[in-house]
């Protein structure tokens, strides 16, 4: 985790002005809060985390709540950015494996390659499949 700015005590706007500035920047910006004064600097930053035990408006506000039972640490919050990294790229490769499966089963189920293999997939089969 490379944590290159840490804002700490501030006001709530003081907060959102940060979080905007940084974002001028051209950063990323993960906010992590628990309370009311927090909410809009978590719906303001790309990626807002709330810990579970702080208040309802500012778990409204994040993009992904921590819920830990004991006290909320800084590795909660990498293994949410690496859960979250991990996540996204299974979502990518299925999107992958899906577009080639239904780009080479529909067109055989219709049997566009019947002319050139002798091999026809019967639509049943193909629904089936789907």
């Amino acid at each position: 985790l490379d944590l290159d700015h840490v804002i700490a005590e501030a006001l709530p706007v003081a907060k959102v002005q940060q979080v905007q500035k940084l974002q001028r920047l051209g950063h990323k910006v993960v906010m992590v809060g628990d309370g009311i004064n927090d909410s809009a600097a978590l719906a303001q930053s790309d990626v807002g985390l709330a810990i579970g035990t702080g208040a309802e408006i500012a778990a409204e506000a994040a993009d992904c709540i921590l819920l830990n039972r004991q006290n909320t640490r800084i590795w909660d919050v990498v293994t949410c950015l690496h859960l979250s990294h991990t996540i996204f790229r299974r979502i990518q490769l299925n999107m992958v494996f899906s577009l080639i499966y239904n780009c080479i089963g529909i067109p055989m189920a219709a049997g566009v390659f019947y002319p050139f293999v002798q091999i026809q997939l019967p639509p049943t089969l193909a629904a089936g499949a789907m």
